[in-house]
C-alpha cells in the first residue's frame, strides 16, 4: 500500500483519515520503522506493531481486522516475537518524533 492506493467505497480504510493519501506518505516513515526492525527479526510490520503493543502492558490485547486467513496466520506469528529493551527503546523513541497524519476514525 502507498499513497496512490485507492479503496473502494464499501471498505472501510475509504472513509479512515489514517488512509486518505496524505496520510500514508506522511506516516511511511511509522512503517518504514517497522520494516527495518522486522527484517532484523524475519518479521513483517504488522507482527512487529502488534509485538510492540503485546510488550507494553500484560493486560492489553490488542484486536487486529483481519479479512484473510493468511493475515490471521501472519497476525497470531506476533506472540512469538521477542522485542528486546533496546528494540522497544528504538521504537519508543522514534515514535515520539513522528507527527501522525489523520484521525484514528
Amino acid at each position: 500500500m502507498d499513497e496512490n492506493t485507492t479503496y473502494d467505497s464499501a471498505d472501510i480504510r475509504s472513509r479512515n483519515p489514517r488512509f486518505t493519501q496524505e496520510a500514508i506518505k506522511a506516516n511511511r516513515v511509522v512503517i518504514d520503522l517497522l520494516e527495518k526492525i522486522g527484517s532484523q527479526k524475519g518479521a513483517t510490520p504488522a507482527q512487529i506493531a502488534l509485538a510492540w503493543l503485546l510488550a507494553q502492558k500484560p493486560w492489553l490485547a490488542p484486536i487486529p481486522g483481519s479479512r484473510k486467513l493468511e493475515r490471521l496466520d501472519e497476525n497470531l506469528g506476533a506472540v512469538n516475537i521477542e522485542l528486546t529493551a533496546g528494540d522497544l527503546g528504538q521504537i519508543n523513541q522514534a515514535m515520539s518524533q513522528i507527527a501522525v497524519i489523520g484521525d484514528r476514525y
